[in-house]
Order: structure tokens, then sequence, then C-alpha cells
């Protein structure tokens, strides 16, 4: 029990350092963008982690709330100072977040004249490149269906052993999930359209290099969502099965796969259904499909080129939408 309190305390503190900083950090980027004040990152942290440490010792911090050491009780959040502090550091992360990304509504609203030609040429598309804008198109789907295929057996094999149920609580069982479980992290953390660029110096420009970017992020993406599937399975079964004198293996293949086989398919078909939309994205660095053929119209300003090629894109999607919902819809309900 004292392990466990500690371990919460530590926690707590933690997450008081974390928001400290970035509170003290947000607050200094405000002062040099509106008085000029340049506050060196040093000084940033120590104030931090100063403001965390003080906090967590009084009890008044979003840490001790979080974690039951609250020195304010079970009060509503408006009358504690954990809750208006949270109050300000969402606002001050709006503030901060909206310098930032250097909002202007007078733009958006004022110059849309300066879209003209791309609106033009969207309600006006060329047919003129229907049968090329296809060819473009054809490859897309195939260059998503092919990467979801290739991606679902490394991860319906990856997902058992990224599985915190099915993995022993030993130091070779935890140590492989671990492993699992930070590669697949990583890999999905990289957008499909870097590993394009990579693939792209990698095995030429083409759809292959698109093939093989989304291919590797499919892996990372279905093996999280497979392995969160088997941690949601019926123990009981399992059990049952391992009380037979089952092996392992005997005990996945009995207890596991059944239970999985419909939610696998409806993930898997939702996958693809994202990779037809990510091949777009993919197409722009390299990546082969409809994408590249409407990066090279945009660059030559072919307005018209554009707007046929964005009418099959919505389509396409929109098409692959209704079809994947109403699979997986029959899936999960069979």
């Amino acid at each position: 029990m004292n392990i466990e309190k500690v371990k919460k305390r530590v926690l707590s503190v933690i997450l008081d350092l974390v928001i400290s900083v970035y509170f003290i950090g947000c607050i200094a980027y405000l002062a040099n963008e509106w008085a000029g004040l340049s506050v060196d990152l040093l000084y940033v942290v120590i104030v931090g982690v100063l403001v965390a440490v003080v906090q967590n010792i009084t009890g008044y911090s979003i840490g001790c709330w979080g974690y039951g050491f609250s020195a304010e009780g079970k009060k509503p959040w408006m009358h504690t100072f954990w809750g208006w502090f949270l109050v300000v550091l969402i606002i001050t992360t709006f503030v901060v977040g909206w310098i930032i990304v250097q909002v202007n509504p007078y733009k958006f609203f004022m110059k849309f004249q300066n879209a003209g030609t791309i609106v033009n040429g969207i309600f006006s598309p060329n047919l003129g490149i229907l049968s090329e804008c296809l060819a473009a198109l054809a490859e897309t789907i195939y260059l998503a269906l092919l990467a979801t295929v290739f991606a679902i057996p490394f991860a319906f094999v990856l997902s058992f052993f990224a599985a915190r149920n099915l993995m022993p609580h030993t130091l070779l069982g935890n140590t492989v999930y671990l492993i699992i479980r930070t590669i697949a992290t990583i890999f999905r953390s990289i957008e499909a359209v870097v590993w394009a660029i990579i693939f792209s110096v990698w095995v030429g420009i083409g759809p292959y290099a698109g093939m093989l970017a989304l291919m590797v992020h499919s892996i990372a993406a279905l093996t999280k969502l497979y392995s969160e599937q088997i941690e949601n399975i019926d123990h009981g079964t399992v059990e049952a099965i391992q009380a037979t004198g089952a092996t392992t293996l005997q005990t996945w293949v009995y207890a596991v796969v059944p239970q999985i086989v419909s939610p696998f398919l409806a993930f898997t078909i939702y996958r693809w259904d994202i990779n037809v939309r990510m091949a777009t994205i993919v197409g722009f660095v390299g990546g082969g499909g409809i994408g590249l053929l409407l990066l090279q119209q945009q660059q030559m300003l072919r307005w018209h080129n554009v707007g046929i090629i964005i009418w099959l894109i919505a389509a396409v999607v929109w098409t692959m939408d209704i079809i994947s919902a109403k699979v997986r819809e029959k899936l999960q309900n069979s």
C-alpha cells in the first residue's frame, strides 16, 4: 500500500512538473511576443520546477487533485485553486496556439478572390483527361489494397505479442511486450507521408514507394488495434482451454482467434478505407497514384484538370466510406 502511495506521489509530482514548466513557457512566449522580453529556457525550467514543487507540497495542484493528495478535498472545481489554474492554462494554451498558427479571420473572409481560379476549376472540371485520371485512380486503389493485404499477416502475428493479457508476466514476456509496443508506437507516430519520402529515395518514385509507406504505417496501426481487441476478449474461454493442458499456441488458436475474427476483419476494412485516402497524400511526395497526378496538374496551374481529379477522389472516398461502414456493421453484428 505504501509503495502504491509513493508511486502516486511520484506521478503527481511529474504531472505538476510538466504542467508548470509548460505554463511558465507559455507565459515567457507571450511576454516575448507582446513585450519583447526574451527569457532564457533554463530560467523557464527552473521557475517551472519551483512552482511545481511548491504546489505539490502544499497540495494545491492539478497533480495532487488527480492522484488524491489535494488539500482542497472534493470541492467543486470552481471553488478550488487547481480548477481555476486549469481554466487559465486552457485559455493560455488557446492564446498561444492562436499566435503560433497565425489565425487571421480577415484573410479568410476578405481575400476569397485569391481562390477564384481554384473554385472555378473545381466547378468546371476538364473531362478531357478523364481516362488518365481513372488510370491513376485505379493505381491508388490497388496501391492501398496491396498495402493493407501485405500488412495483415505481420500485424496479426505481432498483435499477439503486443497484447498484455497473453504475454506472461516474466522478464522475457514483459521485454517482448514492451519492445513490440514501443516499435509499433514509433512507426505509427511517423506519418505515411514521411515513410513515402524515405521509400521514394530507397526504391524510387512511384506507386511501389507509396505502397511500402502505407504498409509500414498500416502494420503499426493494425498491431495496436488488433492487440487492443485481444485484450478485450473473454478470459473465461482462455482459462477453460488452458485447464485442458493446451499449449500457448493451442490456446491462441482455439480460445483467442475465434473471438477476434470478426473485429479483425472490421478493423482491416476500416484500415483499407484509411489507406485509400492516405494514398492521395502519399502521392504528393512521390508515392504514385492520383496524388502524384494532382500535384503535377496543380504545379502547372491547370485548375480545370485539378477539378476533375478532386471530384474523382471525393467520389471514391465517399464510395469506400459507405461500403466499409456497411461491411463493418455487418461483421460486428454477426
